[in-house]
């Protein structure tokens, strides 16, 4: 198999290349933005047209979600424009095309979990931008496969358990958002899902379409920061225990909104690839590494 991975800087990214490098059975080309502009549809071409790989992962994206509010034309080229560009030169060379998205590109206010089937209303730029490349790449690639997954975090890039950890080297007591919902997903089981689902693409399997993929159990973003300071702190990365106060969104005002309800229902996923949620708890067992 010969994959092609855009992003391999980011979060998702690096933890393939990190995995695919141990594993021999499947060829990769991972390229940074530097190296592939995917809002640049002749360099996407040219690039697919000459590796001609058998699926594409587009882990590439904007991700700064409050910046999208004022950068609506640079969000729109990555997270849309991109993934379109991508879409169409997969489906030339008869290519899957593997895209990740994310749980903003719902509303936020259902009472229970999301279902890939449940009406999207994003509310922000940032959802607006990645509903839109869902939609470009499922018009653009007959075999696609979109995962819709939320609260990354990993040992690259910035993300939530880092900024928890960094904070609790000055400060004993925190306040925290304890109104907002979902389950915080480790980039890594990212990584290992998507690398599954495209082993089983290609042992045949041809059950395209719309994911939801992320961690459980469901917690707040207080509860999620309790326990990552639990961690630290049995794991001695913390000298003394950090204080983790709810407070409520309205206390926290960001230029975006941030959805209340995150919590993604996994059951499709696991009914069609075998594939478990992600065990966030599980991937905190070495902080070190997130320091």
């Amino acid at each position: 198999m010969k994959v092609l991975i855009t992003g391999k800087n980011g979060q998702v990214g690096s933890c393939l290349v990190s995995q695919l490098s141990n594993m021999t059975e499947i060829n990769f080309l991972a390229l940074s933005r530097e190296e592939l502009d995917i809002t640049n549809a002749e360099q996407v071409s040219k690039i697919v047209n000459e590796y001609k790989p058998s699926v594409i992962i587009n882990a590439g994206a904007y991700t700064a979600v409050d910046k999208a509010e004022s950068e609506v034309e640079l969000a729109n080229a990555i997270n849309n424009l991109g993934p379109k560009n991508l879409a169409k030169a997969a489906e030339k060379v008869n290519a899957a095309i593997i895209h990740i998205s994310t749980d903003y590109v719902f509303a936020g206010n259902k009472e229970g979990l999301y279902t890939e089937t449940d009406e999207v209303n994003p509310q922000g730029v940032y959802g607006q931008t990645k509903l839109a490349g869902e939609q470009s790449v499922a018009q653009e690639c007959d075999d696609h496969i979109i995962l819709r997954t939320a609260w990354v975090f990993s040992e690259f890039g910035n993300n939530f358990v880092k900024t928890m950890l960094r904070l609790a080297q000055t400060r004993k007591t925190l306040g925290v958002v304890g109104d907002q919902f979902g389950g915080p997903t480790y980039a890594g089981d990212i990584a290992k899902t998507i690398v599954s689902i495209a082993q089983q693409l290609q042992q045949g399997s041809t059950k395209f379409g719309v994911y939801n993929y992320s961690g459980y159990p469901h917690v707040s973003w207080q509860e999620f920061a309790k326990e990552i300071f639990a961690k630290a702190l049995s794991q001695q990365e913390v000298d003394t225990p950090v204080t983790v106060n709810a407070i409520a969104t309205s206390e926290y005002q960001t230029p975006a909104k941030r959805p209340a309800n995150s919590k993604l229902d996994c059951n499709k996923i696991k009914t069609n690839f075998s594939i478990q949620p992600s065990n966030w708890k599980a991937a905190l067992n070495n902080i070190q590494q997130y320091k």
